[in-house]
């Protein structure tokens, strides 16, 4: 868990994602050697901060957000939301601006809710804050900061080692609102003719979706796929007898609302373990489910 743990000590608020985005090329470049197909390694300007990686003759493409929640530092000692992160007084903060290291507690004003920050002196505005990470690793779990989404990357990397056609598509900005996904489907579309995806992401524990079951395939939450490819999704998990647990939601979303809303025809559905302690420092996936979802994301990858 050395890798993951590492990806989730890195910080990468929505809108500040170069610093992972910069750790994974390096990886990557490091580690491809290695892999049974060597990809193609597309980043730039025209990609921002996200990267592509294209393997073989790809099929299906997995998309897997790089970003995080967090807080930005507003005028004086305010904090603004970056997402929807859990903001309970106490959690510790850290950040950096240009007078150096920033390690701070987030307050809760107990009448107007407004959010801020306890610390020696006033932080720079626009500094992000994301929670300060203490992963820990158990026999049965991992907890951390920003499983959601290192886990569904750290899932994305692991699948890279023995992926032959695909691709890998890590985007920006899924916490607060999305907007990278729209130009990498359309540029995926265009010169790849893909238009099948899965979304490696985190998904919640629930009343019907338990911890250590098996990975999760969402049936819907805020939007609704169709629901001829889930099927086939579903048919593939049934066949290779590999545990998974079947999602229905009215809210939420992932990378796939981009999908569903461009101008091309792509099918999605979202696979991804269940967590506890949602969006907070102490999200919590059981292991069973993390070796489920790899399990699930490599026979997909090969028969989709």
């Amino acid at each position: 868990m050395q890798l993951l743990h590492t990806l989730c000590r890195l910080p990468a608020p929505a809108g500040n994602e170069a610093a992972l985005s910069q750790f994974l090329q390096r990886y990557i470049t490091a580690e491809k050697a290695a892999w049974r197909v060597q990809p193609t390694l597309l980043v730039g300007d025209e990609f921002q901060d996200c990267i592509l990686l294209v393997f073989g003759t790809p099929r299906t493409a997995v998309f897997a957000h790089l970003d995080s929640i967090g807080f930005t530092v507003r005028y004086g000692r305010q904090l603004v939301r970056i997402g929807g992160p859990d903001a309970k007084a106490g959690y510790r903060l850290v950040g950096e601006d240009a007078q150096g290291a920033i390690d701070c507690i987030l307050t809760v004003d107990e009448e107007t809710k407004a959010l801020g920050y306890d610390f020696h002196r006033e932080i720079e505005r626009g500094t992000e804050l994301t929670y300060f990470c203490d992963f820990r690793e158990t026999e049965t779990t991992v907890q951390s900061c920003y499983l959601d989404n290192r886990l569904g990357v750290w899932n994305a990397l692991k699948l890279c080692e023995t992926l032959e056609d695909g691709i890998v598509a890590f985007s920006c900005w899924e916490e607060h609102g999305g907007g990278s996904v729209a130009y990498l489907a359309k540029y995926i579309y265009e010169n790849y003719g893909v238009r099948q995806a899965l979304i490696s992401d985190i998904t919640w524990v629930t009343e019907g979706v338990q911890a250590g079951q098996g990975v999760v395939i969402s049936l819907r939450d805020s939007l609704i796929p169709r629901r001829a490819y889930v099927n086939r999704i579903r048919q593939l998990a049934q066949e290779a007898g590999i545990a998974h647990q079947l999602e229905v939601e009215g809210s939420g979303g992932s990378d796939a609302k981009e999908l569903q809303h461009g101008a091309q025809p792509w099918d999605w559905c979202f696979v991804g373990a269940p967590e506890g302690e949602v969006h907070t420092p102490n999200e919590i996936v059981h292991k069973a489910d993390i070796d489920s979802m790899q399990q699930l994301y490599q026979v997909l990858m090969q028969k989709l």
